[in-house]
């Protein structure tokens, strides 16, 4: 149990939070006496992620909403919810993601991990904004990865119709977040509200749940571990190092350079409509 309690009082939202990197951050920012919502999509797995974690953090302000990050709907009833159950949210951190060896469609008719990956951490946080900027100064922390630098953003294929490759789709998904990260960061310029991305670093998650034998055990052995993975987005929740630093993408706990196309202020303001639309949000 750590003597930190440098995040007492303050309300931190996890999605994807019952494994991996979204439960070791969760971990981390309660020993540190954070208020800690974990958003999970599994009733079961959530309920013991919450158990555990009061558990090793000696911190019995750990609480769990569910929901299906898949869903707008989902995602709308969550929103609602937590702010029945709360008035501030000083931080946000988009973690769930998933990566899909097939071509699948949400609920809403969508690609499941641009809908996961992307589409979700955009209306959730839209859906959050009064909340967070009410909360100012707060975090919004989006995980990205390292794998956008290779990927494209095509218009005309965003739902991977004509072209699907689990870990193409995935790159893609990933890039979105990121340049849809700098857009929040600059309409909120001013608000007191920062909003980052993050690389956790090649990490054992449950994310390639999907994939096949040889990959989940690649993965096992060469793989860093998710408590090494909560690092830099343990730090971006809680440290006074990086109080008001907005728009930028952090890897090993240090400020680095995403891909040139994330930089693209058209492509974002585009993306943004795109996203706004496949969304319904009026923005």
């Amino acid at each position: 149990m750590s003597e930190d309690k440098s995040m007492a009082g303050k309300i931190c939202m996890i999605t994807g939070a019952n494994s991996g990197i979204g439960k070791e951050t969760a971990l981390g920012l309660a020993e540190m006496g954070a208020i800690v919502v974990l958003i999970c999509r599994n009733p079961e797995l959530g309920n013991a992620a919450m158990n555990e974690i009061k558990e090793k953090s000696g911190n019995p302000s750990v609480d769990l909403l569910i929901a299906d990050l898949s869903s707008q709907q989902a995602i709308r009833s969550l929103a609602i919810e937590f702010k029945k159950k709360y008035s501030k949210l000083d931080v946000l951190i988009n973690n769930a993601g998933v990566v899909l060896r097939k071509r699948t469609i949400t609920i809403d008719g969508l690609e499941t991990q641009f809908a996961v990956n992307c589409l979700a951490p955009f209306l959730l946080t839209n859906l959050l904004l009064d909340v967070i900027k009410a909360s100012a100064p707060a975090r919004i922390i989006n995980i990205s990865s390292g794998m956008h630098k290779g990927a494209k953003l095509d218009f005309e294929d965003l739902q991977s119709e004509k072209k699907y490759g689990a870990f193409r789709t995935y790159s893609i998904s990933k890039l979105a977040l990121t340049l849809i990260t700098y857009e929040f960061a600059r309409r909120l310029e001013g608000t007191g509200v920062t909003v980052n991305a993050v690389h956790p670093g090649v990490i054992k998650t449950n994310l390639g749940r999907d994939m096949n034998w040889f990959m989940r055990g690649f993965q096992n052995v060469f793989f860093k571990s998710p408590k090494k993975g909560a690092e830099t987005p343990i730090y971006l929740a809680s440290s006074p190092e990086v109080e008001g630093l907005t728009g930028k993408y952090f890897a090993n706990k240090k400020e680095t350079k995403s891909s040139e196309a994330t930089y693209d202020k058209s492509l974002a303001t585009r993306l943004w409509q795109v996203c706004g639309d496949l969304t319904h949000l009026e923005l």
